[in-house]
């Protein structure tokens, strides 16, 4: 069985002047699109099979991330169905100069397992693993718990 850490991704972006908006910051858009290819890695990791996005939780952006400025995005698997992954999904702002970092976005993106003719398949359960993996599936329940 697969476990929360086996499910955890990071990945950068940094952001382009063909990823911005008409104020030179990134567009919300793509923030969606890579937090969405990173969580349905995470939803792969976890399930084995290849994965769909089924829905997307609210997303809310906190703060801009201006041309320049690199966008981290951390994902990782914590709650399985019979045939959909739940991923937690975490946007941040940074200076690739000071490494300086600010959260941006937070989600929560519901996965579909799939085979090959798109017909929905059942996923193994997620194990927690570590004293690491419980805090991060404890933090992702009580954000959906908030609504966040």
């Amino acid at each position: 069985m697969p476990t929360i850490s086996d499910t955890y991704l990071k990945n950068r972006w940094r952001v382009q002047p063909n990823h911005a908006n008409n104020y030179g910051t990134v567009h919300g858009g793509n923030v969606m699109k890579w937090m969405d290819e990173l969580g349905a890695m995470s939803a792969m990791r976890a399930a084995s099979e290849p994965c769909v996005t089924a829905s997307i939780d609210q997303m809310n952006f906190h703060r801009p991330v201006p041309t320049g400025e690199t966008v981290i995005i951390e994902s990782y698997a914590y709650e399985t169905g019979r045939t959909s992954i739940k991923v937690a999904l975490e946007a941040a702002r940074e200076n690739p100069r000071t490494g300086e970092q600010e959260l941006t976005t937070k989600s929560r993106f519901v996965f579909v397992a799939i085979d090959e003719d798109g017909a929905p398949v059942e996923v193994p359960d997620l194990t927690v693993g570590s004293d690491r993996c419980r805090t991060r599936q404890e933090k992702a329940f009580e954000r959906e718990r908030n609504g966040e």
